[in-house]
């Protein structure tokens, strides 16, 4: 696991500017947000975010074409090791809740072993209203 100690200035620019968002960020708010930091192309974004995904510290939504630190967060200057990881995104108010859920990875795992299948990827997103959405409806 890699310390955020180790980080590059971009990468921790990066997870710095995610960890502080309201909500999920594109690589192009990200670099609007970093102007002022030296961040010129969206290369240098593209570059911090791929190695903080392969980290474990941020999540790409794919339905939203956009990026999220890791909820789990750091536990002493390291990410967390977790299952598979799943997003509730609400289409209302944009409010993204990450869960992972040892059944469900459980379970996938086990289809694919079954099915001889090698998983290199697994997102799972929900969509829909949060419960503060729906209580406000």
């Amino acid at each position: 696991m890699t310390a955020t100690r180790d980080l590059t200035r971009n990468q921790s620019l990066v997870l710095g500017a995610l960890e502080h968002a309201d909500g999920p960020l594109s690589a192009y708010t990200i670099l609007d947000r970093l102007r002022d930091a030296g961040f010129r192309a969206p290369l240098q974004v593209y570059r911090a975010l791929d190695k903080l995904t392969e980290f474990g510290l941020v999540h790409r939504l794919e339905s939203l074409n956009a990026f999220v630190a890791c909820a789990h967060g750091h536990d002493h200057g390291h990410a967390h090791a977790h299952g598979i990881v799943a997003f509730a995104i609400c289409d209302t108010c944009g409010k993204v809740d990450e869960f992972s859920d040892d059944e469900v990875t459980s379970r996938l795992n086990g289809w694919a072993r079954d099915a001889g299948f090698r998983a290199s990827k697994t997102t799972i997103e929900l969509r829909g209203e949060c419960a503060g959405c729906l209580a406000a409806a």
